[in-house]
């Protein structure tokens, strides 16, 4: 059998750490290693070695105090309020620490960890929608991209909320091993395998993009359970009683974004829960979600999601159970 090299994944504990941030991805490197035994050697650390408390409530115990910690292959900063407001001595050691490892990963707020070390300095990056603004204001130097579930940039791959970092694990995962030994650790926790870095954050975002008047969030309450109806600036105007001109500012002003863009978003959303959870026909689903066309779904998702309907589906409705 042909020499292995096992790889030191270290992942960083910090009071009021996610404790979804830390487990997801330590779950699948850890099944990636009864997979393929000799292949991770999985570690986590603390400033002081000590224990530390999730923002849960949980309490974890590290392997071992940071200073001590050896240089891993793979460096896991998970996220948390424990991330947005960090003990000093956490980003310091990440300044000096974090380029030596070969793979440089943040989940969810992790990446604003990482972007205080200036670690993300003219790199791509995304984290959790709730704070990709913040993210993008504290530091300029970083470029952020609120959309993908998670990106690589070189050495660096930073990811969204909670749940993407198993999504990013299982790519990296794929990347050392291969899309079987990926794919059997993605069955067994029971997750697809996996869903495109590119994905957008489509429900957070929508629900980012709720009103602050009732009016107004009574009627996007209206569009995403009527997506396949007459959704136009004027259709929608005369429902709320506007003339359209007035009702696309006040759209804007409460949401942040067109009346336009929200209706592409519930249309796109509306369209892949249907692709993921019923067996409806894409034509079918194309009508119901407001296209009319097969064709015209297909290229909303290919600018959306940068895949096909078809593609869509083939990764991430279940397997039929037999």
């Amino acid at each position: 059998m042909a020499h292995r090299t096992v790889r030191t994944v270290l992942v960083l504990l910090f009071d009021d750490v996610q404790s979804l941030d830390v487990t997801g991805p330590v779950e699948v490197f850890a099944g990636a290693e009864q997979h393929t035994p000799g292949t991770y050697r999985i570690r986590t650390a603390s400033l002081d070695g000590a224990p530390v408390r999730t923002s849960s409530g949980l309490t974890v115990v590290p392997d071992l105090a940071l200073d001590v910690a050896p240089v891993p292959d793979t460096l896991i900063v998970p996220g948390g309020q424990g991330s947005r407001n960090p003990d000093p001595r956490l980003v310091e050691w990440l300044r000096g620490h974090g380029t030596r490892a070969r793979r440089l990963v943040s989940v969810c707020t992790g990446a604003i960890l990482l972007a205080r070390a200036g670690l993300l300095d003219g790199r791509r990056a995304t984290t959790h929608w709730a704070y990709s603004d913040r993210l993008a204001r504290d530091h300029p130097a970083v470029d952020v991209d609120p959309d993908p579930i998670f990106i690589r940039d070189g050495q660096v791959a930073t990811s969204a909320g909670v749940t993407s970092g198993i999504d990013l694990a299982l790519a990296l995962v794929e990347e050392d091993l291969d899309r079987d030994a990926a794919l059997t650790i993605a069955r067994h926790l029971v997750v697809f395998l996996r869903r495109p870095g590119n994905q957008a954050q489509f429900s957070a975002q929508l629900a980012a993009q709720t009103a602050r008047r009732e009016p107004v969030r009574e009627l996007q309450r209206w569009i995403a359970e009527h997506p396949g109806a007459n959704l136009s600036v004027e259709a929608l105007a005369d429902r709320a009683g506007l003339s359209p001109r007035h009702f696309a500012r006040a759209f804007r002003a409460e949401t942040g974004t067109t009346p336009g863009r929200y209706v592409d978003r519930v249309r796109v959303e509306h369209a892949r829960r249907l692709l993921e959870d019923t067996g409806d026909g894409v034509e079918e689903i194309s009508r119901s979600s407001g296209y009319g066309t097969p064709e015209a779904m297909r290229r909303a998702f290919v600018k959306a999601l940068g895949t096909s309907p078809a593609e869509y589906r083939r990764r991430f409705r279940p397997a039929p159970v037999h």
